[in-house]
């Protein structure tokens, strides 16, 4: 078998979970990563997965047409006043749908605070036969690898995972050699875009990338190569928000060209050693 792939929400920003799963299968991926964790963003769509719902069902309905599955959920964010049932209520959704992770990051620069609400994830999720993956974000209170790796150790859980977003990666300056020497266990999925190869001194331009102008894999200028062969095997999940592509395109085929360049550029670029 060939390497996976998954469709993330934030490529088909707004698609309810029906939508982007028919889309995903379409297109030819493997499994769809959806939102079902209602974050209260404005404009932010409501797609919280209840039991009995029309939306469950057709959800349902949606992965039995097209074989497509659940990868992952998001987003529990570890941040001030956290929603726990709400994310129990969520990971009992995904768990009906056969969903293997929970996404999860840190927006609190609270250690000892963060410490202990990532155990209490890892522990939510493993009552939902999932992982728990820790992202971290350059623009979050959990930020590069060190931090993430400090986070994992400290808590030290059986179910809990790192979650590498290749976008992320690139703007922590973060080295290659430090990704291949952490415990292959620990990785389950990873987030697959590109970038410019400049790295923002701007924040809000870095944000303006990472939430909107992302590129596809093999235009920008992110080692994306070296970075996956640091990493075992794992299923590919492209998040690759870029706004005006998705608006000129529409998301279906915005999606299926996220897909295609990937694997045309991994094509073109095998995995140099087995991880």
């Amino acid at each position: 078998m060939g390497r996976q792939y998954s469709l993330a929400y934030l490529t088909v920003l707004g698609c309810p979970p029906p939508e982007q799963i028919y889309i995903a299968g379409r297109a030819g991926y493997d499994y769809a990563s959806l939102r079902p964790i209602y974050m209260g963003l404005p404009g932010e769509p409501d797609f919280s997965l209840k039991p009995g719902s029309e939306l469950m069902r057709n959800t349902k309905t949606a992965m039995a047409e097209t074989g497509v599955g659940i990868l992952d959920i998001e987003l529990a964010r570890i941040v001030e006043g956290m929603d726990m049932p709400k994310y129990e209520a969520a990971c009992a959704a995904a768990a009906e749908l056969g969903a293997k992770h929970l996404l999860t990051s840190i927006w609190t620069e609270d250690r000892t605070f963060y410490i202990d609400k990532f155990g209490e994830v890892c522990d939510l999720a493993k009552r939902y036969g999932m992982t728990a993956d820790l992202e971290y974000v350059p623009i979050a209170g959990v930020r590069n690898l060190r931090a993430a790796l400090d986070v994992l150790n400290a808590v030290a859980r059986d179910n809990m995972g790192l979650m590498i977003d290749l976008h992320h990666f690139h703007r922590a300056h973060d080295a290659v050699e430090d990704l291949a020497a952490v415990p292959r266990e620990l990785f389950h999925f990873c987030h697959l875009c590109d970038a410019p190869a400049e790295i923002p001194a701007d924040p809000n331009e870095m944000t303006r990338i990472l939430r909107e102008a992302r590129s596809y894999v093999g235009e920008g200028g992110i080692d994306v190569a070296s970075i996956l062969d640091a990493m075992p095997e794992i299923t590919c999940s492209i998040e690759l928000p870029n706004v005006s592509r998705s608006r000129v395109l529409g998301n279906a085929e915005f999606a299926a060209r996220c897909l295609e360049t990937a694997q045309a550029y991994l094509s073109k670029h095998p995995r140099r050693s087995p991880a």
